[in-house]
């Protein structure tokens, strides 16, 4: 119990310090600024707490199949970091540089039509400075860059690593609190489902919120180009949650597959034993 309560306090300490990150590497945060960052930041860490520190999650998925949130955690924080380094706009930071470098390498190796870098870069004003579009297109490339690694990270782990196999079993309804695995059918088909909406949704993502942030910019009168902090947290989300969603429905088809295997073994084991009655044998396919 204190064991899962300590852990719950840095976790939560560790979202705190994620998104306080922007505001602490970025000049110019006002004090209301930096009020209302700590006080989301504050929200955010007892959210974490309560859901770590109690027995059931409400919300947090996977919560006992690391490091499925750990990945999500330190690629949100890799992000934030870069980009901030790279918004800040320090000429002798040899750091800088390099972010610069890699992000101007892959945001014009991207720039390609029908590109969501592409994409992103259509929505800039044309009056724009030039200034601030290279600047776009390398946090865009180096998000881009950060997001294609996580992932490839986490699809090592699920087929090297065979995640999320532990000493103890997997539960269906810690792990899933918002997935109910007693109705609407065939759990297998319906974490299939879910995975494969997912994926789409990680596709779809990275065209559709430029589109969206666009038309909120424009409807609420707001300069997202001249403001650091709006850059990136705008450039962090647009590709934080598509790999959020890849990573949801990689992890749902591997949970569908081991719940298959799980399936197959105790009809192979009663068949071994005997003749297995067509309606007993139909019971465990289910």
């Amino acid at each position: 119990m204190v064991s899962q309560l300590l852990g719950a306090v840095l976790r939560a300490a560790i979202v705190m310090l994620i998104l306080a990150t922007p505001s602490l590497l970025l000049p110019g945060t006002s004090p209301e600024g930096a009020q209302v960052v700590m006080l989301v930041a504050l929200m955010m860490g007892l959210f974490v707490a309560f859901e770590y520190a109690a027995a059931y999650p409400a919300l947090v998925e996977f919560r006992d199949a690391p490091p499925f949130n750990r990945v999500r955690a330190l690629t949100l924080l890799l992000m934030l970091f870069c980009l901030s380094v790279v918004a800040r706009a320090d000429a002798g930071s040899t750091l800088t540089l390099v972010f610069n470098a890699v992000g101007l390498l892959v945001g014009r190796a991207l720039d390609f039509p029908f590109s969501p870098v592409r994409l992103l870069l259509d929505h800039v004003p044309q009056a724009a400075p030039h200034v601030w579009v290279l600047q776009l297109q390398i946090m865009a490339g180096l998000a881009v860059f950060i997001t294609l690694f996580s992932l490839c990270v986490f699809a090592m782990l699920i087929r090297l690593h065979h995640w999320p196999h532990r000493d103890s079993a997997f539960n269906v309804w810690i792990n899933l609190p918002t997935f109910d695995p007693t109705t609407g059918g065939d759990v297998v088909r319906r974490l299939v489902r879910d995975g494969r909406v997912n994926i789409i949704l990680g596709f779809a993502l990275p065209f559709l919120i430029p589109v969206v942030g666009v038309v909120a910019v424009n409807h609420m009168g707001v300069t997202v180009l001249n403001s650091p902090h709006a850059m990136v947290w705008g450039i962090g989300l647009w590709m934080f949650l598509p790999l959020s969603m890849f990573m949801r429905g990689l992890a749902m088809a591997r949970i569908a597959d081991m719940i298959a295997q799980r399936r197959a073994r105790l009809v192979a084991d009663l068949q071994a034993d005997g003749p297995v009655p067509l309606a007993a044998s139909g019971r465990v396919a289910r």
